[in-house]
């Protein structure tokens, strides 16, 4: 069964969105008497029940709106996501980007890991993906980008600025990796203590992690997730395999030989 973490950060499509441009017209409509009134609240009571009628008298008009939006987000998704997994087999390091990676260097077998430092799944996937590059990382290039997910782990984000503040010392899987076997301690006093056990220079450690650098490289993983439509961890891209939730050893390796023989 796939279990992952959800987040509601990216909210479903507004079932009302097109009612924007009706609002947008009754407003426009009233401005000459929202100049002669002293009373904004009695306007937008007014502005609120007319939209509230429309909705009354249209709800099949809003229904299909929302379709056709669902429909053409979905789409999109999906091109975004093709595109990507191409990119993926044709360019692996554009993908990569800056991002951490161990394993093979060659890069003709990627294993793109989307993950949150606070999610558990991901913490069960963590133990499967070190025995899966164990095994295949002659073979195997691993890469880990960001997917904190704030609105339900609140130590999701600070996590993932240590450990990107590790990186700039050479040090991210092992941060990582301590990260995720200790998750029940997230927090400020882990994030020193592990610095400390793995003798990085606190002063510059500090600094990194709360520098517009880290911000930046998990904002552009966080745009990354949001355009191919991931709203859960952890998902993994094994070329263009895609699994997601906390995966077995067995599913990886049956993934890795279906990539092997496509290739």
């Amino acid at each position: 069964m796939k279990i992952l973490s959800v987040s509601p950060q990216i909210k479903p499509p507004q079932r009302l969105w097109w009612v924007g441009l009706l609002v947008l017209g009754l407003l426009l409509g009233s401005c000459s008497t929202a100049a002669r009134s002293d009373n904004g609240s009695a306007i937008d009571s007014e502005l609120e029940e007319q939209v509230l009628q429309i909705i009354r008298d249209n709800p099949e008009a809003i229904l299909e709106s929302v379709e056709t939006y669902r429909a053409s987000k979905q789409n999109k998704t999906r091109q975004a996501r093709q595109a990507f997994l191409q990119q993926l087999l044709e360019n692996p390091a554009s993908t990569i980007g800056d991002s951490p990676t161990k394993g093979a260097t060659e890069q003709n077998i990627v294993l793109i890991e989307f993950s949150d430092f606070q999610c558990p799944y991901c913490a069960q996937a963590h133990a499967t993906i070190d025995e899966f590059m164990a095994k295949y990382g002659d073979i195997v290039t691993l890469t880990y980008k960001h997917l904190p997910l704030t609105s339900i782990h609140p130590e999701a984000l600070p996590a993932a600025k240590a450990a990107q503040a590790a990186a700039e010392q050479g040090k991210f899987w092992e941060y990582h990796s301590a990260l995720f076997e200790r998750q029940e301690e997230l927090g400020e006093a882990l994030y020193v203590a592990i610095a400390e056990e793995l003798s990085l220079d606190r002063e510059k450690f500090d600094r990194d992690r709360q520098s517009s650098a880290a911000e930046t490289a998990i904002g552009e993983d966080l745009k990354l997730a949001e355009e191919l439509g991931l709203t859960g961890t952890p998902v993994f891209f094994l070329n263009e395999e895609t699994l997601t939730g906390a995966i077995e050893l067995t599913e990886l390796e049956a993934a890795l030989e279906r990539v092997t023989r496509a290739n």
